[in-house]
This record gives structure tokens, C-alpha cells and sequence, in this order.
């Protein structure tokens, strides 16, 4: 996997992010990425040959592999960081088509056309629900990747020793040994860690930006208030109003 090449990429969303995406986005390439990269793939890379259980029968050790691991962890959290930085990209390709309305607009009508748009990254209208949509779905991945890996390992714990039973062609209880559990442990705490730290600065941005949202349209709706208030308290004009009608008004009992 390039991930070079995704880090190119996504460093283009920070000129479109607010302060907790960019913070979230550092903790992914350096704590994340960085880490699987350098470490956790030589870790995890002789975990099947390494997996020792005490029989010789055919089949066995690979079936109980099979069952205690049914997938790796570093194929894991490589397919969980796809699926969580990917998301971003939908607001690049967002901000890519008002771009291109507002180049074709120009092509059609000249370019001291009105524009479409005053800043084409600007959260407004559809790109600020693209961008929310972004952040709930990279959310909800995290937790989801989360709890499988819970789901899988209990408590994201590695024993030193597994025991498979009633499995077949396993003749009877086998005693498995993992390589390395406690490198392995300290990893998958490391990256679990990461995870909920990402988990966190992914839902102050949803509140952040909500509240955002909403203190503006508080905003609009104060002055749309005061000026309806103004144009109720505005003096009756009677500059319309006939020079004779004037006379009249100004003499009581008077009869038109």
C-alpha cells in the first residue's frame, strides 16, 4: 500500500478542515500510519509460522490458527485506516465540482459573471453536510473496527497460551502458543489507544460544527428580528397625502 501517495492526497482536505480535523489527521499518519508502516507490520509479519501447538497431526495447526485469528490484526487496521481517511476525500471531490461550476460559468456568461459561489471551500449549503456526513461516517467506521476487534479478541488481549478443543481434525484439546503476545499486546493497545483518541477529536468536530451552525443562524435570525422591528416602529409617511387633506386634518369638526 502507497500510503504516501493517500497522505498527498488528504493533505489537500486541511486547507478545507477546521483545527480538530488537522489535529485528527496528525494523529492518523503519525501515530497510525506511521507506526503500522515501521512496527506493527514486522510484528505481525510470523504470526502464522510462529503459531506452535503441540500435536503433529495434519491440518491441526492451521485450523486452530484459523479459529483464534480469524483476521489479522494488521490486515485489520490496514482495511480500517481505507475506510477512515477515504470519507475526506468526498470533500475534495465536493469542493473539485463547485469548482468546476464555477469555471463553466465563467466559460458561459464572461468572466464579470456574478460567481456562484464566494469561496468554493467555504462550509455552506451542501458542502457543510457533505463535510458532517464525512465526519459521522468515518466515526461510525472507528467504533465499528472497534468493536470487532473486541468482538474477535477478548478485551483486545493476546494470551500467551491458547487451547482448541472440538475442532476438527483436532483429535482432542491442543495447546497453542502464540509468538511474541506481549510485543503483539502492547501494539494492539497502542493502536486501540490511537483509535479512541481519533474517536474523540472526530466527535468535538461534529459539535463543533453544529454549534457553529447554529449560533449563525441565531445570528440571521436577530437581525431579520431587528429589522422587522425597526420598519414596525417607522413614523407614517405623508408625503403622499393632499395639501388639502392636511387642512383638514389640522381642523377639527371639519368635513370634507
Amino acid at each position: 500500500m502507497d500510503w504516501k501517495t493517500l497522505q498527498g492526497l488528504l493533505s489537500g482536505v486541511n486547507k478545507y478542515s477546521t483545527a480538530f480535523s488537522r489535529i485528527w489527521l496528525s494523529v492518523v499518519f503519525v501515530f497510525r500510519v506511521l507506526v503500522y508502516v515501521v512496527a506493527a507490520e514486522r510484528v505481525w509479519g510470523d504470526e502464522q509460522k510462529d503459531f506452535d501447538c503441540n500435536t503433529r497431526q495434519p491440518g491441526c495447526t492451521n485450523v486452530c490458527f484459523d479459529h483464534f485469528f480469524p483476521v489479522s490484526h494488521i490486515r485489520l487496521w490496514a482495511l480500517q485506516l481505507i475506510f477512515v481517511t477515504c470519507p475526506s476525500l468526498l470533500v475534495l471531490m465536493h469542493v473539485a465540482y463547485r469548482k468546476d461550476r464555477e469555471r463553466k460559468n465563467r466559460e458561459k456568461n464572461g468572466e464579470n459573471c456574478p460567481k456562484l459561489y464566494s469561496n468554493a471551500g467555504k462550509k455552506h449549503g451542501g458542502l457543510w453536510w457533505t463535510y458532517l456526513f464525512s465526519l459521522i461516517f468515518k466515526l461510525v467506521i472507528e467504533i465499528l473496527f472497534l468493536y470487532l476487534l473486541h468482538k474477535m479478541w477478548d478485551s483486545f488481549d493476546l494470551p500467551r497460551l491458547v487451547k482448541c478443543s472440538n475442532i476438527d481434525p483436532c483429535p482432542n484439546t491442543v495447546d497453542c502458543y502464540i509468538a511474541r503476545p506481549t510485543e503483539k499486546r502492547v501494539f494492539t493497545y497502542f493502536m486501540v489507544g490511537a483509535s479512541s483518541i481519533c474517536i474523540i477529536l472526530t466527535v468535538c468536530e461534529i459539535f463543533y460544527l453544529i454549534f457553529k451552525r447554529v449560533v449563525q443562524r441565531a445570528r440571521k435570525w436577530k437581525k431579520s428580528t431587528k429589522r422587522s422591528a425597526s420598519h414596525s416602529k417607522a413614523p407614517p409617511c405623508h408625503c403622499h397625502v393632499k395639501p388639502e387633506e392636511k387642512d383638514n386634518k389640522s381642523q377639527p369638526g371639519c368635513v370634507a
